[in-house]
């Protein structure tokens, strides 16, 4: 293992780019740096597994043909350089070959998640100006509201459609196209964020991006050549686009989908037959497997080495629990649609890992503190966590396509969360600016009372929220999901009243709790505390209306 300070200190972009990517940055193709350059010796670059049982392999050789293919497939619909492709796939090859076949024309992808629905769809396909979207038959429908649409090749098109039909139109391409070259700053990825407030933005990933996402996949992933890797987010996402597909398969490493719905019996299904050793997913996601005590244990105790987590913070109970049920290390990991994963507690790199720290700054990014007047705060002071852009080589991110920022402040990116600086270089997440809480003059983050909450044996998940109060400006109110068989009560909810004043301090504790069969959250699994503090403030404001009218 690598010594975190040395790694960071000695950073080289251009040592880090001709390492990873074995050229120069002038001449780029992304289907080259993630499918060609591996090609020749039959390595495997994806395992699938379908949701009936079915599965196969498919070598870097294959996928190289057929994204050959399909990239002239592609050109005969007009897609050139710099043109948008989107993707309306499920986890197949299928979906592979589509991003690989858009990259080697110079094209950029546009990932559209498969549980979008049409209004979703279409602000990304007018956002974008894609010229093709490629789809199966099961999503086909999701495209007929959708005005304007882009010419659509569709996996087992209907014959009556006017869909050309995935692979008829492959099986009949020429079988050989020239990659197309570009600069490293030429794009290859358009992106969409998943903001709290306002249509969805367009931000563009450019090619030198692959260099960072080899160096996670390297230091944070801690990918090694004789690892079976499953990253469990899915491509229609920033973290499964990046580090399930670009990331693995740049390192010529293998990847692994599962082409079916999230259970903990497929888990652990997947992870015994293709025996994983490097697990990588979200909170969510770990908190629903813990759920099932020995169901999820007891089948693949002793298969992990390495377990990742990303998407939000990482409760300290999911680390524990690994560590005694599993016997694995689990490592908090953060990022943004808009930089990657930036700060990390890494499996590859030597440093102390604290409990509830985000960890370190990914060699090649300086990570600030910075207080309201952007000046850079000392450690034990909360603050917006940024991106010291000047000294961050491998920050690619340049802005949202064609709107405005004010994200970037002098030589600072923003990124709009609450952290704060520990002694020892390490960040402490505390929040989303607008999610933490202002009580008796106290400034509180959801997620420390989120993970006490957890932490009792009756609880599965918990959002807490700021709710307005004119004493305390805001009280905490928690919104509890509660385990199989648990009666929810007011003796209930007192108790663990009581367990967050003992796991945290007096002031931190929900003095409203309200029992909830599910919490809102993004496609993605992430928590919308938004959506339940907006509730909590129409509710108070529909009774004033109500006190008002009977006065």
């Amino acid at each position: 293992m690598r010594d975190y300070s040395a790694a960071a200190s000695s950073f080289n972009y251009r040592q880090a780019a001709d390492a990873a990517l074995a050229g120069s940055l002038e001449a780029l193709n992304a289907c080259v740096e993630c499918c060609d350059r591996h090609t020749g010796d039959g390595r495997v670059a994806l395992v699938w597994e379908g949701r009936d049982g079915a599965s196969a392999q498919y070598s870097f050789d294959e996928l190289q043909a057929r994204a050959a293919r399909l990239a002239n497939v592609l050109k005969g619909q007009g897609v050139g350089s710099g043109d948008r492709v989107a993707g309306l796939l499920p986890r197949t090859v299928e979906l592979l070959v589509s991003v690989l076949a858009t990259w080697r024309l110079g094209a950029v992808y546009q990932p559209l998640f498969t549980a979008f629905g049409p209004t979703a769809i279409e602000h990304r396909l007018h956002s974008s100006g894609a010229k093709v979207v490629v789809t199966d038959r099961q999503n086909r429908f999701k495209l007929d509201d959708v005005s304007a649409c882009p010419r659509i090749i569709t996996v087992d098109a209907d014959a009556a459609s006017s869909d050309l039909d995935f692979h008829s139109a492959l099986n009949n391409a020429a079988a050989e196209c020239t990659p197309v070259l570009l600069a490293a700053d030429a794009p290859f990825l358009l992106m969409f964020t998943s903001g709290t407030t306002g249509p969805a933005k367009p931000l563009e990933v450019p090619l030198r991006a692959i260099v960072a996402f080899q160096g996670y996949m390297r230091d944070a992933i801690d990918l090694r050549p004789e690892d079976r890797f499953w990253n469990l987010a899915d491509p229609g996402w920033a973290y499964g686009l990046y580090y399930a597909v670009t990331g693995p398969l740049a390192l010529g490493h293998a990847t692994t989908f599962f082409d079916g719905p999230f259970s903990v019996d497929s888990t652990c299904r997947v992870i015994d037959k293709y025996r994983i050793t490097n697990l990588a997913g979200s909170p969510t996601a770990y908190r629903m497997l813990i759920a099932a005590g020995e169901a999820f244990s007891a089948p693949i105790k002793g298969r992990l080495r390495a377990v990742s987590s990303a998407g939000e913070p990482l409760n300290p109970e999911v680390i524990r629990w690994f560590r005694e049920n599993l016997d694995v290390t689990i490592h908090d990991h953060y990022g943004q649609t808009e930089l990657g994963m930036v700060l990390c507690n890494h499996h590859g790199l030597e440093h102390p890992v604290h409990l509830g720290s985000a960890g370190f700054a990914i060699p090649g990014h300086r990570i600030v503190v910075l207080d309201e007047q952007q000046r850079e705060l000392p450690p034990g002071q909360p603050g917006i966590l940024a991106v010291d852009r000047e000294q961050s080589p491998l920050c690619w991110f340049g802005g949202y396509h064609g709107l405005p920022t004010s994200s970037f402040i002098g030589q600072y990116y923003l990124s709009g969360d609450t952290v704060e600086l520990n002694s020892d270089g390490s960040i402490s997440f505390v929040g989303r600016s607008d999610d933490v809480i202002t009580t008796s003059g106290y400034r509180v983050g959801p997620f420390d009372v989120e993970s006490a909450l957890i932490e009792h044996p009756a609880v599965i998940e918990a959002a807490v929220v700021g709710k307005p109060d004119p004493e305390r400006t805001e009280l905490i109110k928690a919104f509890v999901v509660l385990g199989q068989g648990v009666e929810a009560s007011a003796e209930l909810a007192e108790a663990l009243r009581q367990h967050v004043r003992q796991r945290l301090y007096a002031h931190a504790y929900p003095r409203e709790i309200e029992f909830v069969g599910e919490l809102p959250k993004t496609p993605s699994g992430k928590l919308q505390r938004f959506i339940l503090r907006n509730q909590e403030i129409a509710k108070q404001q529909e009774a004033a209306l109500a006190n008002t009218a009977s006065a």
